[in-house]
């Protein structure tokens, strides 16, 4: 990615899944509260319909979900004055530019997309019965960005290759129906975020079903618990022994993961104190820092940095209509941006009726 303008426009959002944990904040929400507060002009999508791809069979907690999310989006710091906050069912007009783009675009591509390719592997789909509206989620993600025409689409490095299909959508769809006109879509680049990924506390992948995650609404003592638990060196038997807090690169399984990842709570030191993390890593490595400590040390901190967010989604929690008013007026502003994309679609493409104006 090349340099990223000081300011522009961005598109980002999640799928519904309930309350954030440290790696949604890490990995995004810091990202859009910091980029809102550089003067770009931020687009943020509760993504419902993309929640369907994998779990269309219930939908019981879905509404709940979405209110969850919201708070924690809130309480992170998104300011509804300066980010538009919506959802996506509420726009029909995602529904639309998914349906039009679905032609540009084969079978064959959306089949290399390499996130489709993990979620069979992690789900256990059977690849023969895969859902045409799974298969196709990457174009629905594709038309939630083009119709806001955002100059970056902040993203972790495994949604690079979504970012790469849009960009695809945007160039064949300005050469097929834009000769004779300026282009309709400006082609989004991706913009990594700094610290894309925090893994669990027990190393591996963050999730809420594993159960190794924290969440931006526990509370201090919750956290301080959970971080007792959390992944170090298995090496280090005793306090006085050396420790590894790096992964060890060289040596690697079968899927090519390092058989040492590395100790999580240095990890998580590095993000929550960063000035402080190479004097821990050294301490570490001379035996010189018991791990007890360190997760004590730890959980204060990330606490600490936690408190505002909690403070501030209580606020938002004590007032359900300003939080059902923020969704409405976001869906409306987004609605607008929206309406005005698809006009030019339609009649670039021709499908606006012209013989029918007036009646």
């Amino acid at each position: 990615m090349g340099p990223v303008a000081k300011t522009g426009r961005i598109l980002s959002g999640m799928r519904p899944t309930g309350r954030m944990h440290l790696g949604n904040y890490v990995g995004a929400l810091e990202n859009w509260v910091r980029l809102q507060n550089e003067g770009w002009r931020n687009y943020h999508m509760v993504a419902d319909w993309h929640m369907l791809t994998t779990g269309y069979e219930d939908t019981s907690r879905l509404q709940d979900d979405i209110y969850d999310m919201v708070l924690d989006w809130l309480g992170a710091g998104l300011d509804p004055e300066k980010s538009v906050i919506f959802i996506q069912s509420e726009v029909k007009e995602h529904a639309e530019l998914h349906l039009l783009l679905s032609m540009l675009v084969s079978k064959a591509r959306l089949e290399r997309i390499p996130t489709l390719k993990e979620q069979i592997r992690d789900l256990n789909l059977d690849e023969q019965t895969i859902s045409y509206g799974h298969l196709g989620y990457s174009v629905l993600q594709a038309a939630d960005i083009l119709l806001y025409k955002p100059t970056h689409v902040p993203v972790g490095d495994d949604q690079v290759p979504h970012v790469e299909l849009t960009r695809e959508l945007a160039r064949r769809f300005n050469f097929v129906y834009c000769q004779d006109r300026p282009p309709v879509f400006v082609e989004p680049e991706a913009a990594l975020t700094a610290f894309a990924r925090l893994r669990g506390l027990d190393g591996n992948r963050m999730s809420k079903s594993v159960g190794n995650t924290i969440l931006l609404t526990d509370t201090p003592e919750e956290i301080v618990r959970k971080v007792r638990q959390a992944y170090t060196d298995p090496k280090k038997a005793r306090a006085t022994d050396p420790g590894r807090p790096e992964a060890d690169l060289t040596e690697l399984d079968a899927e090519g993961r390092p058989v040492h990842p590395g100790c999580v709570v240095y990890e998580y030191h590095r993000k929550f104190n960063p000035e402080g993390a190479a004097d821990i890593a050294a301490r570490c490595r001379a035996g010189t820092l018991p791990c007890v400590p360190d997760k004590k040390d730890l959980g204060q901190r990330l606490s600490d940095a936690l408190a505002p967010i909690r403070e501030r989604r209580e606020r938002y929690a004590a007032d359900p209509d300003r939080v059902r008013d923020i969704v409405a007026e976001g869906n409306r502003r987004a609605r607008e941006v929206a309406a005005a994309t698809l006009a030019e679609v339609r009649e670039a493409m021709r499908l606006k009726v012209p013989w029918l104006e007036g009646r």
